[in-house]
């Protein structure tokens, strides 16, 4: 994990999300390592701008509780639905995901608290 993080740097990754022609991959990748180790104010106006564009993008999906962190939860099979594929390949994606990053993000239903 620690190679992932020196890969970019802020200024690099901000770069990359300013360019008006970058490749929708790099500023995935861009986007993705400001999650995990950007300043934290990014971080948080990021998971701000992912959750409305969650909410925008698939209207349909609705949070089913939240971890111990108040991040929403949302079941695989709700994810798949959305997404249109199958439940299987939501969950390796996530799966993958976890290892790669070494933050773990599938919870069963009763590690999550209620939405208040």
């Amino acid at each position: 994990m620690e190679e992932k993080q020196e890969e970019w740097t802020t200024e690099n990754a901000l770069r990359v999300l300013n360019h008006p022609s970058v490749d929708s991959k790099l500023w995935a990748d861009a986007v993705e390592w400001l999650m995990l180790y950007g300043p934290q104010e990014i971080k948080e106006l990021l998971a701000q701008a992912s959750g409305q564009a969650t909410k925008n993008s698939f209207p349909e999906l609705k949070t089913t509780g939240c971890t111990t962190d108040g991040e929403p939860c949302y079941t695989i099979t709700d994810l798949a639905k959305s997404l249109n594929i199958p439940a299987e390949e939501a969950a390796k994606i996530i799966s993958e995901k976890e290892k790669q990053h070494g933050i773990r993000q599938l919870f069963d239903k009763n590690e999550t608290g209620k939405l208040q």
